[in-house]
């Protein structure tokens, strides 16, 4: 009788196994997780028009699938492209997000007479305005400079994405309905830029987006309350 060794089972590691995972469309590889990265972003586009807490988390989720998608070089994408900006500003999202997160969540934990949303829409003022300005405009030079230095691909528009992102996502969780605005115009340069690079899934939600956008800074601009109706809540809560 012949003894016969032991089998050894290979154990295989799940993980390369999902981040590799590919949908090809029409010879096209695309990446999964770049499909659902922009899924979550969606969702979380659409839970923000709403004013819900939880359209931070799960945006903090895409961003962080996003961000091994724009690293092309690092993590093997069909692409292969480093796009600093885009890298960059999946990281700032989710910094931000962490500062929309606690914000939306400490309004709504009290009674504003909202439905416990998140945040007030508002207008920005005046000066805020000219700072909105002034910080996109000077930004984007900054950041220009950098991720040419860097090597990124297209890095004006980056830095003009980039800018624009941290500006909306800070405008969102401070409740400024300009935030959309903002938002429609990182769309019209981003959308040329993804196609160019070959991120369709993410040039398709773009271009989503700025449809989006628009009905969402209708929805914000409806759900502005004058000054007296904002602060009348506020003030029964501290009688109460």
């Amino acid at each position: 009788m012949r003894y016969a060794p032991p089998r050894v089972t290979r154990q295989v590691n799940p993980i390369p196994t999902l981040l590799d995972a590919k949908l090809h469309i029409a010879g096209s590889e695309i990446l999964w997780r770049e499909v659902i990265g922009n899924g979550f972003g969606l969702a979380s586009a659409i839970g923000g028009m709403r004013r819900r807490v939880w359209a931070w988390p799960v945006g903090i989720a895409g961003n962080a699938l996003l961000f091994t998608v724009f690293v092309g070089g690092v993590f093997h994408t069909p692409q292969h492209l480093n796009m600093a900006g885009q890298a960059g500003r999946q990281l700032m999202f989710v910094a931000v997000s962490v500062y929309g997160w606690w914000s939306w969540h400490r309004h709504a934990a009290r009674e504003t007479g909202l439905e416990h949303r998140g945040v007030d829409p508002r207008w920005a003022g005046g000066r805020e305005r000219v700072a909105l300005v002034a910080a996109m405009l000077a930004g984007t030079a900054v950041f220009a400079q950098l991720f040419a230095w860097l090597d990124s691909y297209g890095p004006w528009a980056e830095a003009w994405i980039f800018t624009g992102s941290v500006l909306a996502t800070y405008g969102m969780a401070r409740g400024l309905a300009e935030f959309w605005l903002i938002w429609i115009a990182v769309d019209l340069v981003g959308i040329p830029l993804l196609v160019r690079a070959g991120y369709y899934p993410s040039a398709a939600l773009y271009l989503v987006y700025a449809g989006f956008v628009a009905w969402g800074f209708l929805v914000w601009r409806r759900g502005i309350r004058p000054a007296a109706e904002v602060s009348r809540p506020r003030a029964q809560a501290t009688a109460n």
